[in-house]
Parts: C-alpha cells; sequence; structure tokens
C-alpha cells in the first residue's frame, strides 16, 4: 500500500508556497535524478540555474528546489525583467556523477517544458554543461561566449551588489562615496573577489576571509586588501558585512555579535529565518539589503543573453539595482517593516499588476 501521506505533502508544499509546477526527471539509463520547480509565470517563463547537489535526502532535495525557484519570481520581479521563477535540482555529486549523457537527457527534460522553463549555471555546473544542455534544447542560458552566450556573470552579478551597497550607504550617510568605509567580504569565489576590486577601486578598506586560505592570501595580496580568518569576521569593526558565500549566516548568534552598520553581499538566503531575522536587524537598527535584490546580476545577465542586449545594455539594468535597493529602504522606513517584507511587498506589486495586463487577452 503506498503512502498517501508522502503525495499529500509534496502538494502541501506546493501550495503552500504559491508553485505552478514540480516536474520529477528520473532516468535509470543515465543515473539522472533531477526535480525541476516552476513557481510564477504571470511576467514570463520561468527562469532559474540548475544546481547539482550531493542531498542527504529526495526531501532535502525538494525542499531546496521549491524554496530557490520561490525566490526567483521575486528576484526578477524586483527587477523589472518579464521572466517567472524556477530552479532545477539534480541530485548527485558534481565531481564524480556528471556525464555527457546525464547533461543531455537532463536538457531533454526541460525541451519537453516548451519554453515554459529555461535553464543556466549554478552550484556544482558550469558553462560547459550548459553546452551539453544545448545540444538538446534552445532553453538554456549562460553557454560560453564562444558559441554567441554572454559568459561569466560573475563580473555582472559583483557590479550588482556593489550599487546595492552604494545605495545602502547612500541611505545611512547621505552621500555614495565609498572611501574609507570598510567592509567585510566573506566568501571571495568569482563574485565576492570582482566585488573586492570593485571596492578596492573606490579606495574601500576591505577585510577579505574564505575557507580557502591559499586563493585568500593570492586575492588579497592582488587588490590590497586584509585577509582575515573566518572565525573572526564578526568581532571585526567595519561598516559594512558582505556575505559572497553560503546563506544562513546572518543568524540570532551573528546578529548578536555584529558590529556593522549595514548587510550587503551576493549570497542566497542570508538570513536563516526571513521573519524572525529581518525584524531583528530592523530592532537593532542595521540595514539589510535583500539578497535577491542586489544580486540579480547573474539573472539580468541571462536575461540578456535571452533578450540578445548589448553590454552597455546590461549594465544600464545592473546599474538600476541602485535604485530598486533605495524604493526598497525607503519603504522600510516609511512603514517599519523589515526590509524583506518591504521587497516581497514591492515584488508582489509587480506580479499583481502584470496579471491585470494579461487577464485581458
Amino acid at each position: 500500500m503506498p503512502n498517501s501521506n508522502a503525495s499529500e505533502s509534496i502538494f502541501s508544499q506546493l501550495e503552500a508556497l504559491g508553485h505552478k509546477k514540480v516536474v520529477f526527471c528520473s532516468d535509470p539509463d543515465t543515473g539522472l535524478k533531477a526535480i525541476i520547480a516552476i513557481h510564477d509565470t504571470t511576467l514570463g517563463p520561468a527562469l532559474g540555474g540548475t544546481r547539482m547537489w550531493a542531498y542527504k535526502s529526495e526531501a532535502d532535495a525538494l525542499h531546496d528546489v521549491l524554496r530557490l525557484s520561490k525566490s526567483m519570481t521575486y528576484k526578477s520581479a524586483i527587477a523589472g525583467l518579464n521572466l517567472g521563477g524556477g530552479k532545477a535540482v539534480i541530485i548527485g555529486d558534481s565531481h564524480k556523477d556528471k556525464s555527457e549523457a546525464l547533461l543531455r537527457k537532463f536538457g531533454r527534460f526541460i525541451k519537453n517544458l516548451n519554453g515554459e522553463f529555461i535553464t543556466a549555471e549554478d552550484v556544482g555546473t558550469n558553462p560547459r554543461d550548459m553546452e551539453y544542455i544545448r545540444m538538446e534544447t534552445q532553453h538554456v542560458t549562460g553557454v560560453p561566449e564562444s558559441i554567441g552566450g554572454s559568459g561569466d556573470p560573475a563580473p555582472i552579478a559583483a557590479l550588482g551588489v556593489f550599487m546595492g551597497i552604494k545605495a545602502c550607504i547612500k541611505e545611512l550617510y547621505g552621500n555614495d562615496n565609498l572611501a574609507g568605509r570598510s567592509i567585510i567580504v566573506q566568501g571571495i569565489g568569482h563574485v565576492g573577489e570582482n566585488l573586492v576590486k570593485l571596492l578596492r577601486e573606490e579606495n574601500a578598506k576591505v577585510y577579505a576571509s574564505d575557507i580557502n586560505e591559499d586563493s585568500l592570501g593570492q586575492i588579497a595580496k592582488k587588490y590590497g586588501a586584509e585577509a582575515v580568518s573566518n572565525n573572526t569576521i564578526f568581532d571585526i569593526d567595519a561598516d559594512i558585512y558582505a556575505p559572497c558565500a553560503l546563506g544562513a549566516t546572518v543568524n540570532t548568534q551573528t546578529i548578536n555579535k555584529l558590529k556593522c552598520a549595514i548587510i550587503a553581499g551576493s549570497a542566497n538566503n542570508q538570513l536563516e529565518d526571513e521573519s524572525i531575522h529581518g525584524q531583528m536587524l530592523l530592532d537593532k537598527g542595521i540595514i539589510f539589503a535583500p539578497d535577491y535584490v542586489i544580486n540579480a546580476g547573474g539573472i539580468i545577465n541571462c536575461y540578456s543573453e535571452l533578450m540578445g542586449f548589448s553590454k552597455k545594455r546590461t549594465m544600464q539594468l545592473t546599474e538600476n539595482i541602485y535604485e530598486a535597493t533605495r524604493n526598497v529602504l525607503k519603504l522600510s522606513k516609511a512603514e517599519n517593516i523589515s526590509t524583506t517584507v518591504a521587497a516581497n511587498k514591492i515584488a508582489e506589486k509587480r506580479i499583481a499588476d502584470i496579471k491585470k495586463v494579461k487577464s485581458t487577452y
């Protein structure tokens, strides 16, 4: 007798988050086990990266793909893009389980969605993998520049975070000059390194930390940043904390230790609990730039590739993150609500407005 609770709980999860469709992709021949979640397509086709990760359980994989796809809906909406929100996860170790056949089979599943879902790279996938997916479907972006793609989105993503930081500085100090301001950048992968570069070009004091100490030393030296160890970052007295690695680093424990006035970084889901920790930051008077508002550079890059925009137009769209951040901070202040609640309100309003436009088709 099959367990009816399992299926009920999947549907109740979809209902709770407002998802439209979830596709489970299984192919024993290639070993593919993947889940594609389509959250909302009011504004356009659902765009979201494909993450390959060795999840502890299928329930964990489902939980992750549902949460991430919903935040993609909001990210596109607030960035002013005509895209919906989606995400895909492939269950497996990206170092061992990845193959051309597996990725191309996954591409077939995307093809069968007829353009409702468009993918890109994410944790555990790269432009080469997107090329394999592209062999089976056109509905993929972030392919290498050599075959007509927009290439590495990291510099664009970093520019967006940089604009978000400037908007927060403007809110707090009345001008957005970064010279002499101090910033802790946690995680100096592709986006983090590009952010360090932009901050140092404006003469900001940068403390950089990363679990990979070799690359940390090299990058700190290259840009004139100060390398600090991961376990001391919350003891540093700095203006800004920029989390650019994993999520949930802003939690009850760290908020009580934080000495900074602003949190603005590229990591996804920085708050361990959106409502509890968003409110805690509001109560403490710490300005929090919601991650999905300021880390939209990556999706803007993908959108530009889909629309055939020039590099210049991509830059303009990314620089708009400055105004988008200011709007969120203003609404948060005016209504005394956390910045995450404010950002969600702005995103939901845009989706509701466009629903009205489309209802007369």
